[in-house]
């Protein structure tokens, strides 16, 4: 297995305490005070967000095995770097891709891109994007964390997929304890009425 890819698994594994660390804003400002708390907090919560990524971005392109789908496999775009290009692969790619950057962008728009990055928010969102689901730019995420390793074939990457569901879950539940104890009831009620990550499907 290839250590790039293994650098990558551990890091992203690694900076979640930090991660959680940002989350925290009450316990930071009341340390720290408001002040000098908000901005520790900031600054964890760009290290953390930035590194979750470019770690998350590593896992694509690290040396792997490359993955074929049984269907029309002998018909190949090209190559690049080693990497194959598999027309079917692009062509179901596209869709997931394009949908996450989607889900990623709406979710900051309708935050503010300072709220995304340093992981503080100043109201309860419940319009837009955030009437659909809680976390869209997760659900963003592992949408695109499909349309790349479909794009790009890659076999350790396809693999790491639920263990990347599992830490997305874990992050979004702790994100939400500490939107509880900021914003209350207030939060409760989101809760019960948006789901975490997949969207439901209204029955006709």
């Amino acid at each position: 297995m290839s250590i790039w890819f293994i650098i990558s698994v551990i890091g992203i594994i690694g900076i979640i305490p930090l991660y959680f660390l940002s989350l925290e804003h009450q316990k930071l400002d009341k340390k720290h005070g408001e002040k000098k708390g908000r901005k520790i907090g900031s600054i964890y919560g760009y290290i953390s967000g930035w590194l979750f990524f470019g770690f998350w971005f590593g896992i694509y392109i690290s040396p792997q095995p490359s993955f074929i789908l049984p269907i029309i496999p002998e018909i190949y775009f090209g190559s690049i770097f080693g990497i194959i290009f598999p027309l079917f692969h692009i062509i179901i790619s596209l869709p997931f891709i394009i949908l996450a950057f989607w889900f990623g962008l709406v979710g900051v728009k309708e935050t503010g891109l300072e709220t995304a990055e340093t992981h503080r928010a100043e109201k309860v969102v419940t319009s837009g994007i955030y009437s659909i689901v809680r976390h869209p730019q997760y659900l963003g995420g592992l949408f695109g964390h499909i349309g790349f390793t479909l794009l790009l074939s890659r076999l350790y990457s396809l693999l790491f997929f639920p263990l990347m569901v599992l830490l997305i879950y874990i992050i979004c539940r702790k994100e939400e304890a500490e939107l509880i104890k900021e914003f209350g009831d207030e939060y409760k009620q989101y809760q019960q009425k948006v789901p975490m990550i997949l969207p439901k499907i209204k029955k006709q």
